[in-house]
């Protein structure tokens, strides 16, 4: 049986736009009926796994995510002064173990997420075909993805369409942070004055522009299956431990970038329930299925979310074995303490 570790936190956002849709709007859902506010999980995972945070807490076991690694095996080639035909041909059979690539291009036609394990390795093998001057064999390019060691693979999971035996199951699931009450998006109508204007012909504004804006307290959870990303990580738990570490400090303290100039939207989480278990996982989002309407919402949330817990616990037994809370608006729990709880 696997072992789960769950977070659930609480984050207040002052008026932002964190997440827009394709107009240029913030993302919204309904739930329970009403509009609510919302960040996508894939706003998130991205945002948490290119921070600064993140990466130096995983420093040299990062992959990166890339439709041009074509590229980089053309360029290595040609500097190793294979002509440029064969560099382009054995470019395209390396590149093409990570997926299908574009007629006539180096480009694979959908993001690839490459290991520093895979990627030393394709450099290693340009070396060896450059050196002794022939094409790479099959059996050297199914060893490309012989193993991988990224921590955001791990953890997000990898899926090669041409080649599904190399696919990796996300040890983490991410859901959409939603709000936990009800939410109305406003428009904030904005204006740019010319410097070099000293308004004696022309009093009237540069540039007039408008932007959707809402402020609310987001409910995320956040699902990781210990088990799974041991496995991935091909049985290293220390790594595992300093992913897990590295993943809980950046879903408490990253905020998703949009619009951050204009807004400042930088937040800590104010609240977070950790768990751990063998138990089947389950999310708390139930407990805002009516949107917290209340002078106090933090701590009306708070209650509801400990609340929920409990009423689960009574119904289905203990859903966890443990828990950890830190409640940042009372100053309960520690962050080092968190990290401990999660990892230990």
């Amino acid at each position: 049986m696997s072992q789960f570790i769950q977070l659930h936190t609480l984050t207040s956002y002052a008026p932002s736009n964190l997440n827009r849709d394709d107009l240029g709007r913030p993302k919204t859902a309904k739930m329970g009926g009403f509009d609510r506010l919302r960040v996508s999980s894939q706003s998130q995972k991205r945002h948490w796994r290119t921070s600064d945070l993140f990466e130096q807490s995983i420093a040299g076991n990062l992959g990166i995510r890339t439709k041009r690694f074509g590229q980089t095996v053309f360029d290595a080639l040609i500097t190793l002064n294979v002509k440029e035909n064969c560099a382009t041909e054995w470019a395209r059979l390396i590149a093409g173990q990570f997926g299908k690539l574009k007629k006539d291009s180096l480009d694979i036609e959908q993001l690839a997420h490459i290991s520093p394990v895979e990627k030393d390795l394709a450099l290693s093998l340009v070396a060896v075909i450059a050196k002794e001057d022939r094409v790479p064999t099959k059996d050297e390019l199914k060893a490309l993805k012989s193993q991988q060691t990224a921590v955001d693979i791990a953890l997000f999971g990898r899926m090669l369409a041409s080649e599904p035996e190399f696919n990796v199951d996300a040890a983490c699931q991410v859901a959409h942070a939603l709000s936990v009450h009800q939410v109305t998006i406003e428009d904030d109508y904005f204006t740019a004055v010319d410097d070099l204007n000293d308004g004696k012909t022309d009093s009237g504004s540069a540039h007039i522009g408008e932007a959707g804006f809402a402020s609310a307290l987001f409910y995320n959870y956040i699902c990781i299956n210990k088990t799974q990303l041991v496995e991935n990580l091909s049985g290293d738990e220390a790594l595992a431990n300093a992913a897990i570490a590295a993943l809980t400090e950046a879903v408490v303290k990253v905020s998703p970038t949009g619009k951050q100039n204009s807004f400042a939207s930088r937040a800590y989480a104010s609240y977070v329930m950790a768990e751990k278990g063998q138990q089947q996982p389950r999310s708390l989002s139930v407990a805002f299925l009516k949107p917290i309407n209340d002078q106090d919402m933090a701590t009306a949330a708070i209650d509801a979310i400990s609340k929920q817990a409990i009423n689960f616990d009574n119904v289905y037994g203990a859903c966890a074995e443990s828990r950890y809370e830190v409640n940042a608006m009372i100053g309960k729990g520690s962050f080092a303490e968190l990290c401990q709880f999660v990892t230990e």
